[in-house]
């Protein structure tokens, strides 16, 4: 498949250089693709900012620097050489013709950004785009492609399987692309969502999760995976949930799926819900 890993390191340092009341124009343009796979209503540059990234409006002396440190690291070939890997880990699947991937600079102002998400997050939901932020901290830089990676295996996935807004599906969606990374790169390549609860708390979010397996829509499923804080931001009803304990959850449920079956992840990922968690509810039965 082809993967189309656009530019926006070089526009978006172009950008930075213009006076500030050209900028939220020249970011509507980098960030047409987004607009024009999800019509959403507003201003984009709104959207933008309100998802932690970097702002248009003020200055912040470093911005600069952190594009050039990602050009320097080639944060966008390091993109393009893991979607090939998982690509070709996951040949055996019907796959998408095409994917064009947008990284854009976060705001190492946020707090959501900064110290919900650790630092970046992607969205891999709508056929044929990869969307990424992140600031680029030392930790970060080399983790921004392994996020590509995640997101590509929802759309794997989601090529094969029929997409269902359930709370379980949404919720296994995250463990098995987590678990993917890890078969592909290693422990180390994982994102830190899934290690954020744990304890007694994970306990408590696995067993509001669970009780809620079936319930049904997106606006309501993201509140179990992303947790309060992430919803309550973005106007929708908190469930109780700590902060990414959907991601815990879901990879517990794919590792008592592949310690039960021995099959890789790969060769789990076009399997349907009930495949994934029978055990787990055979053993809870």
């Amino acid at each position: 498949m082809e993967f189309i890993v656009q530019d926006t390191l070089t526009p978006m340092a172009e950008l930075l250089e213009q006076p500030l009341e050209r900028r939220p124009g020249l970011l509507r343009d980098l960030l047409a693709p987004i607009r024009q796979a999800i019509p959403v209503p507003g201003d984009i540059v709104d959207i933008h900012h309100q998802g932690s990234g970097f702002r248009v409006d003020a200055e912040d002396p470093r911005y600069l620097p952190a594009l050039h440190a990602m050009m320097e690291a080639d944060v966008l070939g390091q993109i393009e050489r893991e979607l090939h890997r998982a690509a070709d880990r996951l040949s055996g699947l019907k796959l998408p013709d095409s994917s064009r991937v947008l990284f854009v600079l976060g705001d190492p102002g946020s707090e959501q950004l900064m110290k919900v998400t650790s630092g970046y997050y992607g969205m891999g939901s709508r056929p044929g785009l990869l969307y990424l932020l992140g600031w680029p901290s030392e930790e970060v830089i080399g983790r921004i492609a392994h996020c590509a990676v995640h997101e590509f295996h929802h759309q794997a996935r989601y090529t094969n399987v029929p997409w269902h807004p359930t709370v379980g599906e949404h919720v296994i969606s995250e463990g098995l692309a987590e678990a993917f990374v890890r078969e592909l790169s290693g422990a180390e390549a994982m994102g830190p969502w899934s290690s954020m609860v744990s304890g007694d708390e994970l306990e408590r979010a696995e067993e509001k999760i669970m009780a809620d397996f079936d319930l049904e829509g997106m606006h309501l499923t993201s509140a179990y995976v992303l947790g309060d804080t992430t919803v309550a931001r973005f106007g929708q009803e908190p469930r109780g949930i700590p902060d990414m304990a959907g991601y815990a959850v879901g990879l517990r449920l794919v590792d008592a799926h592949l310690a039960a079956t021995g099959m890789t992840v790969a060769e789990s990922t076009a399997l349907p819900l009930s495949q994934l968690v029978r055990r787990r509810f055979d053993s809870a039965g």
